[in-house]
């Protein structure tokens, strides 16, 4: 992929491949027109709803440095279950160790605790070669003072297959420049399959290393907050700075997801 740019800061830069995130040190790893209405390129999310308490920050242990990711509480079978981007849990062939979750993180808060992971996933692919089409985590994390996460939180649904070139909303936690990694992010406007390496979803978007792992919507009611989970912030290209790109949810990511809330 050396057209692409990592976006993580922890990561040295694979060529012109940048991953939005995770960020070191927390440490701080085209398509056609979009009317301006449904053109968010970047900004503080300020509509309240699910996805504050559902959004968080992932932070974990890399080559002996704390780095940060982004995630998202999801509907499980247990109750646990968090989806983040395949780099957040396991990159250049080791897994990060000392995972945490940290729903709703807002400027140094942590409102609803810091949720352990007991056990970190990813899709088969992304382990064997690091295929960025398959870019996609999970963690499973331990019960915080007697209770299960998405009972604290609350969780988003998934969709799979779900087809390409939809209106998505995208969240996370961008820490590298001009952000800080300090309060929520999101993203919106008409997405789009990557015309170039991938098969990812495309959007107009500026958010940087941290943000990756962060959950993509489609059908997102500003109102409530509320959508259905369809990607994850990944990667984007080094001459297209302001697009993220995100993995397709099928039938690979839907297999990571049973494996992770049967956990």
């Amino acid at each position: 992929m050396s057209v692409a740019r990592c976006l993580t800061h922890v990561c040295p830069h694979r060529s012109s491949l940048r991953a939005s995130g995770p960020v070191g040190r927390a440490a701080t790893v085209v398509p056609g027109a979009v009317p301006a209405a449904f053109l968010r390129p970047g900004g503080p999310w300020t509509g309240g709803g699910a996805v504050v308490s559902t959004a968080g920050r992932v932070f974990f242990t890399f080559e002996g440095r704390t780095a940060s990711c982004s995630g998202n509480a999801v509907t499980s079978a247990n109750a646990s279950t968090v989806i983040t981007a395949g780099h957040c849990v396991k990159y250049q062939g080791s897994w990060h160790t000392n995972w945490v979750f940290v729903p709703a993180y807002d400027n140094g808060s942590a409102p609803y605790g810091q949720w352990t992971a007991t056990k970190t996933l990813t899709t088969p692919q992304w382990e064997a070669s690091e295929d960025i089409n398959h870019d996609i985590g999970a963690a499973v994390v331990a019960p915080l003072d007697g209770r299960k996460l998405t009972s604290v939180v609350g969780a988003q649904g998934l969709r799979f297959n779900g087809g390409y070139n939809q209106i998505m909303y995208a969240f996370g936690y961008p820490a590298a420049s001009p952000y800080d990694g300090s309060r929520l992010i999101h993203c919106g406007g008409n997405s789009s399959k990557d015309f170039l390496f991938s098969q990812d979803h495309s959007l107009a978007c500026d958010m940087t290393g941290g943000s990756s792992g962060g959950p993509w919507f489609s059908g997102f009611d500003e109102a409530t907050g509320t959508g259905l989970q369809v990607s994850v912030n990944s990667f984007g290209y080094t001459f297209l700075p302001d697009r993220m790109f995100g993995p397709y949810f099928g039938d690979v990511a839907n297999s990571l997801y049973d494996r992770a809330q049967a956990s």
